[in-house]
């Protein structure tokens, strides 16, 4: 069993040099965290390597880059253009960082990021073993999960995302959005660096997609995917080491000795509309203009790496950047004094070391970040456990280093009042913040990262495989036609909506269909066969639809029951007395809830929301829940949350009381029971240990099996009578 990584990049450098190919590893955040993994003996790595390679000198790269576990996917430079520079970075990057103006939704993009991603399938297929651990990295592949899937049903697929993702409002403007989901849910496992992230997801995922979530897992028909967030952290011990070392060490006394009395405000980013540097110079400009007594007190430190200058949007940033820093240089500096010390460039890691080690503030403050790892890296730098770390709230890591100073990075006053407060905050206060991000920062290093998502990857697909034993289309054949057959008193236990028919928008609409009536026909027909339908529908209406038939009907949760064809009973002593204040409040959530409506039952009170826009429906539910569940009580009524539905009955009113009444004084060798609701756990738990229970769609449940839908109760039905 290998670990497949999969990215956008190899981690290396190809330079050409005398018509000769050398590699030089990468030093980024994914190829360090991941670098124990690939030059395992048991993993590969296949990516792009970074440059165009002439067909020719194809098998050359790719024999020299497989003694070092990688595998390249070639692309030619009109590709580069159009799936990177276009889709990857001209659509998805605006847009899921919330800057959609700058969004640019080009056919000839979408076209190539398809046939891109097409590629790193087929060179992945060549490649991934059947028992193979398969892990896709990041925006650019979203749709590799998907096209993986489709050629290996059974694979072991991860994703994770390294940048933000962004909410249902903002997603749902991009032109693909449903292909671009229905390649993410091609993954077993979807990480993402925060919650907030994996919430959006998953909001998304059901509003654009047929699919269901309970809590923080997606269901796919048959499929299970698991949505968590993973916070990515960095190779910590090589940064506190280097930090340690002798030559940063002199680098830093050298400069402490020319810099006394003043305090140093770092800053580091790539250049990018969405790390927020113009904004924190207009703040660190307002600083020295309301407060001028910090002149020549402090001197800001800004690294720019360079990024995508030629772009329209990156060059007008860089211009704006350049004139900016000229301005407040040329405004406040002094014969010995700059205020600000500006770099358009990239540094060693060695000098990187120094600038973090000399700092006294780090001033990360991006508009909107998935990780920002130059915060921890910071904090890993900081062996005196001194300092102070200025973070903007927007990024991912804020959730994490919460005893950093938090700021808004909209905020240029609060921007520059956190810059005076990290001035002024006494050493006892930085070394108690700093100790504890220290700790967090050395915990939550990148190999726990890789640790934490492998072991869920695992988890996961256990967690499919003992769903997969459950599924019951899949043990029919064996297990349950084998005792159907053997049996000599068996009775069927039958929910109604979602079970034997599907849900509709208008209740009245799901009413039974032809085949559903020639298949209990069929049922009845065998005298060892009893039908009894239980289901939350009023006695009227199962009269209606059944009253023809030699069925025993259950109405209401079993608060009338109807047996041999004879007169309908109600349960005695239930009381209906509660229902005029119970439905009074109702309605006033009916009132504001375009979609939803209340259903009078005869001691029972229904209020639906399957019309309800998705998510205003839950959060009314929660909202009702919260408010009657201890006026609820007091009258003595349940309250029962549903699917797009919340039922008060009184308590007494119960499927699995009822059921039982039903089994009193009769001994069936062959019991199944089948429901896809809350209410129908009921039954689950108190049949025999022997009966065949099985839940509608495969939630945690009580019952033995489950099935998807409504369609395969019914395949079931027919495959057993069919005996």
């Amino acid at each position: 069993m290998r670990t497949v990584i999969i990215s956008n990049r190899l981690p290396v450098k190809i330079i050409e040099e005398n018509n000769e190919y050398t590699f030089i590893p990468s030093e980024g955040g994914l190829a360090t965290g991941l670098g124990d993994v690939y030059k395992g003996d048991n993993s590969i790595w296949i990516g792009w390597p970074g440059i165009e390679i002439p067909e020719h000198r194809q098998q050359e790269v790719i024999e020299k880059l497989a003694k070092l576990n990688l595998f390249p996917v070639f692309l030619t430079q009109e590709e580069i253009n159009l799936f990177y520079e276009g889709f990857s970075n001209e659509i998805l990057w605006p847009v899921f960082h919330y800057l959609v103006t700058y969004a640019n939704y080009e056919q000839s993009y979408w076209d190539a990021y398809q046939k891109v991603n097409e590629k790193f399938a087929s060179a992945a297929l060549n490649l991934v073993n059947e028992n193979d651990k398969i892990w896709v990295q990041d925006y650019q592949l979203l749709l590799l999960p998907g096209l993986l899937r489709a050629q290996k049903p059974q694979a072991t697929i991860g994703f994770f995302q390294h940048i933000p993702f962004p909410s249902y409002e903002i997603f749902r403007l991009i032109p693909w959005r449903v292909e671009l989901l229905n390649g993410l849910i091609g993954a077993d496992l979807i990480g993402f660096h925060t919650y907030d992230d994996a919430r959006h997801f998953i909001s998304t995922a059901t509003r654009l997609l047929p699919v269901n979530a309970l809590s923080n897992v997606l269901v796919d028909k048959e499929r299970q995917i698991i949505v968590e967030a993973f916070p990515m952290g960095i190779d910590y011990d090589k940064f506190d080491e280097l930090a340690k070392s002798e030559a940063v060490v002199n680098d830093v006394k050298e400069f402490e000795k020319n810099h006394q009395n003043l305090t140093t405000i770092l800053s580091i980013d790539r250049l990018d509309y969405s790390k927020g540097i113009f904004e924190r110079l207009m703040a660190f400009e307002q600083l020295l203009q309301s407060h001028p007594a910090y002149i020549e007190k402090i001197s800001l430190y800004m690294v720019v790496v360079p990024s995508r200058d030629t772009v329209a949007q990156y060059k007008e940033l860089k211009e704006q950047i350049d004139q900016t820093v000229g301005k407040i240089n040329s405004k406040y500096r002094t014969v010995e004094w700059n205020p600000i010390y500006y770099f358009y460039r990239s540094f060693p890691i060695e000098t990187l070391s120094t600038f973090y080690a000399t700092a006294d503030i780090c001033l990360v403050t991006p508009m909107r970040d998935g990780m920002n790892l130059v915060s921890k890296e910071y904090i890993a730098s900081r062996t005196d456990e001194t300092g102070v770390l200025i973070l903007s709230e927007m990024a991912g890591s804020s959730k994490e280093l919460t005893e950093a100073i938090i700021v808004n990075p909209n905020n240029l006053g609060d921007i520059m009042q956190a810059i005076i407060d990290g001035i002024n905050m006494p050493v006892d206060e930085q070394k108690k913040r700093m100790k504890t991000m220290r700790a967090t920062v050395k915990k939550f290093n990148v190999k726990h990262w890789v640790n934490n998502f492998m072991q869920k990857l695992n988890e996961v697909k256990e967690y499919q495989n003992s769903l997969l034993t459950k599924h019951a289309v899949k043990s029919s054949s064996f297990l349950i036609s084998s005792k159907y057959e053997k049996a000599n008193d068996r009775v069927f236990f039958l929910d109604y909506d979602g079970t034997l028919v599907g849900f509709s928008g208008n209740i009245d609409d799901a009413k039974p269909d032809e085949e559903l009536y020639n298949l209990l026909d069929k049922l009845i027909a065998d005298q060892k066969n009893s039908v009894v339908i239980v289901s939350g529908r009023q006695h009227t209406t199962l009269q209606k639809w059944f009253g023809h038939l030699p069925v025993d009907l259950i109405a209401e949760h079993g608060a009338w029951q109807r047996t041999n064809n004879d007169q309908w009973n109600s349960l005695p002593l239930l009381t209906d007395q509660w229902k005029q204040e119970i439905s009074a409040i109702l309605e006033t959530y009916t009132n504001r809830t375009p979609g939803s409506f209340i259903e009078e039952k005869s001691y029972s009170l229904v209020w639906h929301y399957r019309k309800v826009e998705e998510g205003l429906g839950e959060l009314r539910a929660n909202e009702i829940t919260s408010h009657l569940k201890m006026l609820a009580a007091d009258k003595g009524l349940q309250l029962m949350p549903g699917n797009k539905v919340i039922e008060f009955k009184n308590v007494e009113v119960n499927k699995g009381k009822a059921t039982l009444n039903w089994l009193h004084g009769k001994n069936p060798d062959f019991i199944m029971a089948l429901g896809d609701d809350h209410t129908d756990e009921d039954i689950f738990k108190v049949l025999p240990d022997d009966a065949i229970t099985i839940k509608i769609g495969n939630n945690l449940s009580e019952a033995k099996y489950y099935l998807t839908d409504h369609k395969e109760v019914r395949k079931l039905l027919w495959s057993l009578v069919s005996i």
